[in-house]
This record gives C-alpha cells, structure tokens and sequence, in this order.
C-alpha cells in the first residue's frame, strides 16, 4: 500500500515533467528544419523561410529590422504567374529573384527601396514573363555577390 501511495504521489510530478519535456524547445541545431538551403551560382548557400501559405505570401519580410545577408524567404506558388510584390510595411531593402519551375531565374529586381506610404500607394514590382512559380526575396544589393543573373540556375529540394 506504500508503494502505491508514493508511486500516486509522484504522479503528477512525472506527467509535470513529461509536458515540460514536451513543451521545452529543443536547441537549433545548424540545419533549421524551418530552413530551406538554396545553393546559388557562387557556391554560397542562402538560408531561406519557406512563404507557402496565403498568410505567409501575404505577410513576407514586413515589419523586420534586418536580414541576415545568407538569409531570405522563399515564396512557393502552385502554378506560373507574373506574381506582383510590393514594398509596404517592409523596412529593409531587398532583391526580388523570380524563378520558373525549373529554379531558373526568370526576372530580377534589385536594391527594391522601402515603401514608407501609409496607404496602398507602394509600387508592385513584377516579372517580364508570366513563369514564376517562386519568388526569392533576399536583401538588397546581395543577388550580385551571389552571381545570380537573369538565366542562372538556383538549386534546392524540390517543394
């Protein structure tokens, strides 16, 4: 009868553990699993947050101080289509890289300047074409380093 009392006693300690266990984050490691890597044509890499929903496209980099210069976001579309962007809300400069569905680039915008209009007044950018099926958006005037051109290839998983 002992040991029932201590093992019921103790009960709600071990399940307050197990939930804080399950709750507690674990430590990043080095390949974030909310990360895509998207090697570029200088062999550099670009750590890249996947947009593929409606409320991910629709927010984007908005509201952020700073970009990493090996980071971005990936914007993840179902079909081919000029996708327009704008600048409103987003207070970094930034290279929109359109890309078809081979990873191609198709189009590009570089050093796009904050849109610091309070109504929707913000220019779109868009492509010359209407195959883009992903948009990346990393910041402004990093796209040269990276050697990406308007034909070179970008390589990642397949999403």
């Amino acid at each position: 009868m002992m040991i029932s009392s201590i093992l019921i006693s103790r009960l709600p300690s071990a399940l307050l553990t197990g939930v804080l266990f399950v709750l507690t984050p674990l430590p990043s490691s080095a390949s974030d699993p909310g990360l895509i890597a998207i090697r570029t044509p200088s062999g550099g890499t670009i750590q890249a947050e996947l947009a593929d929903t409606p409320f991910k496209r629709a927010t984007g980099l908005m509201y952020r101080d700073h970009l990493k210069k090996d980071h971005g976001m990936l914007f993840v579309f179902g079909q081919p289509h000029a996708w327009s962007f704008w600048m409103k809300n987003t207070k970094i400069a930034l290279d929109l890289i359109w890309l078809d569905d081979k990873k191609r680039v198709v189009h590009i915008e570089r050093n796009v300047p904050v849109c610091t209009k309070a109504d929707d007044s913000c220019p779109q950018y868009r492509p010359n074409s209407e195959d883009a099926v992903f948009v990346l958006e990393i910041a402004g005037g990093t796209a040269e380093g990276y050697k990406i051109e308007k034909g070179s290839t970008l390589q990642f998983t397949r999403l």
